[in-house]
């Protein structure tokens, strides 16, 4: 996990708890818009003839080479760069606090129900690492579906897995 560090002022969320909840996006949608270059990348390969679908994709192949060389290691980068963001992207979207999801549920609330959710997050501090822990856990039942989701997405004609 990056824990990326930018300035912010906490107190700024608590003034502006739905600007903080559309803030809270910009990570996940950079994920997401890694996945869709690196989807478009795959499918301009596949038109150069560069890559070609595998007979079975998983995290670290999600295309291949159709030959030796420089393909190879673009295919293996192209293939990480739209697993990992996949991942990224929609952990980052669970609703526990400190990920991002927890800070979108604002939207879904009044300004004071936004502060009140923000107020808690302060409160309970110390839980965020058995809330990540807690998230990994269940993450680990949801990627496999959302990673062949994905996949599907990728490759409409194709079917991977059960």
């Amino acid at each position: 996990m990056g824990w990326a560090s930018a300035p912010y002022d906490p107190m700024w969320q608590l003034k502006h708890p739905r600007r903080a909840a559309w803030m809270s996006l910009a990570g996940p949608a950079a994920n997401f818009t890694l996945v869709l270059i690196a989807g478009i990348a795959v499918h301009a390969g596949i038109a150069l003839g560069a890559f070609q679908a595998p007979e079975s994709a998983n995290f670290q192949r999600v295309v291949e080479a159709s030959s030796p060389g420089f393909a190879e290691g673009a295919a293996k980068f192209v293939s990480l760069l739209f697993s990992l963001n996949v991942l990224l992207g929609a952990f980052n979207l669970l609703p526990i606090p400190p990920l991002d999801g927890y800070s979108a549920l604002g939207l879904f609330l009044t300004d004071g129900g936004a502060r009140r959710l923000e107020a808690l997050r302060h409160s309970v501090r110390s839980f965020s690492f058995i809330g990540l822990l807690l998230c990994w856990q269940l993450f680990g039942k949801l990627y496999g579906p959302l990673f062949k989701f994905a996949l599907q997405a990728l490759y409409p004609t194709l079917h991977y897995g059960g």
